[in-house]
């Protein structure tokens, strides 16, 4: 068993036992992309030539998105319009690892352009596959931190959730994600999609993994004027005691037409096996769930129209040439921008426009203030809600690429989570017949990642889906 299957938790016990050395890490890691990633692609620039000495190693790796600032190495969020782009500074996230002695892989993982999919194939680099089944895609945006993880391609990783890129392709992969609570973890250095929704999360291997990771990452940072000033527990002090007692909230709204046959069946599954350790489930109704789509392709794209406005060509990335500056801003974006990237723009540009931001954009801020308090008065009486993490398992690459609507509706029951600003997390709970991996999404009130983590960890310590490997 190499190094690269063990989870961190595991190989920090080795390496402070001093049974092995950070180096001997990367080494197994190595191997394993020259041998798997050539198919796999979770990485953005890897190229086996290019791989540096491990000698110089001083911490257990991890893997980065494409979208989080790392001082001195290529940060280019999938991008043409950004080629080249190297930080003069680390996300705040980052620099806690780095404080922490988790050093930074360094090839940065996959992602749809700017955060922009659900499945990783909006990449300037090439789509990403799902090593469970490489026809299918691994979900998005993080898709290549979930595949490599998946894969043993990465220890843990860090991935960023607008609407459901971390724990979807979690999902997908058969892997741990959690989107924390907005404001407990820092957005600085994040490339902006739509800054009332993004979020820095875990993509790891197990629950403890994910504790420990969020431990780490979390905290005030007065760099970020969204952050929130508050002490971070222990979060693997809730790992343990079990689910015996706490009350499930079932919404009837997630279990309707589009929730495919296999995954109910799985999720039914879980749930029963909550019910067994102790837990007390009951259905509960999130009213406003049939407007959480469009809400959120307001919001999001009127949001990233206005953060994208900046690449325009003059400060840095891609720039046209052009001896007019305003057609080298027009060369610029059409030749930088995927088309995704120019869908989302345009969208979000014409809810902005005038005539247009209060029959579209205002309407939908208010839409979503009626999401938030769904889930406010559903925790007033419970602990947790619990659903599938996605309607589907993973899609064969190109099945969606031509109906952006469908596409859009893979994250329908992930961004409402986003919308309201509250932690979730995606746990392996089962695959379907074709072997393809099943996620549980697990959701708490604001700031209640305890409670997400405890009940992760009771059902996962009594299933061994977590502990099943795809086979490349």
């Amino acid at each position: 068993m190499g190094l690269n299957q063990f989870t961190a938790h595991e190989l920090m016990g080795k390496l402070k036992s001093r049974e092995i050395l950070p180096r001997d890490i990367l080494e197994d890691l190595f191997a394993r992309l020259k041998e798997v990633e050539p198919r796999v692609k979770a990485y953005a620039r890897f190229k086996p030539e290019g791989i540096p000495s491990p000698e110089q190693s001083l911490g257990l790796p991890i893997t980065i998105k494409d979208n989080i600032c790392t001082e001195g190495l290529k940060t280019e969020c999938c991008s043409k319009i950004l080629v080249n782009f190297r930080p003069p500074y680390d996300a705040t996230v980052v620099a806690k690892l780095k404080a922490a002695g988790v050093s930074i892989f360094p090839f940065k993982a996959n992602m749809d352009e700017f955060a922009f999919g659900s499945s990783t194939e909006n990449s300037c680099f090439g789509t990403t596959r799902n090593p469970w089944d490489l026809e299918y895609v691994p979900g998005g945006s993080s898709g290549g931190s979930a595949a490599a993880v998946a894969g043993d391609e990465a220890v843990w990783a860090l991935g960023s959730d607008t609407g459901g890129s971390i724990r979807q392709p979690a999902s997908f992969c058969g892997v741990v994600g959690l989107k924390p609570t907005y404001g407990l973890v820092s957005r600085f250095g994040l490339v902006a999609f739509a800054s009332s929704l993004d979020q820095i999360g875990p993509i790891t291997k197990d629950v403890e993994d994910a504790a420990i990771l969020t431990g780490i990452i979390s905290g005030y940072d007065p760099n970020d004027s969204t952050s929130v000033n508050q002490q971070v527990p222990d979060y693997t002090g809730s790992l343990g005691k079990g689910a015996k007692g706490l009350k499930i909230g079932i919404p009837k709204e997630y279990f309707i037409e589009g929730l495919d046959a296999e995954v109910k069946d799985v999720i039914d599954e879980a749930l029963n096996k909550l019910k067994f350790l102790g837990a007390v489930s009951k259905e509960v109704s999130l009213p406003h769930t049939q407007y959480a789509v469009p809400v959120y392709y307001i919001i999001a794209t009127a949001e990233a129209s206005s953060n994208l406005a900046r690449f325009d060509g003059v400060q840095y990335g891609y720039r046209a040439s052009s001896d007019e500056l305003i057609e080298m801003y027009k060369k610029t974006r059409a030749e930088g921008f995927g088309e995704e990237a120019k869908r989302r723009i345009i969208l979000g540009t014409f809810a902005l426009s005038h005539g247009y931001y209060d029959a579209y954009y205002l309407r939908a801020l208010k839409v979503r203030t009626l999401i938030k308090n769904d889930f406010d008065a559903v925790f007033r009486d419970f602990d947790c809600i619990i659903t599938p993490t996605s309607p589907t398992p993973a899609f064969r690459i190109g099945e969606k690429t031509q109906d952006p609507l469908k596409m859009y509706l893979s994250d329908i029951y992930t961004i409402s989570v986003n919308l309201a600003g509250i932690p979730a997390i995606s746990i392996p709970c089962g695959f379907t017949k074709k072997g393809l991996p099943v996620g549980l999404q697990i959701m708490a009130k604001p700031f209640d990642e305890e409670t997400i983590f405890r009940v992760a960890h009771a059902f996962e310590q009594n299933t061994e889906w977590h502990k099943i490997k795809p086979k490349l």
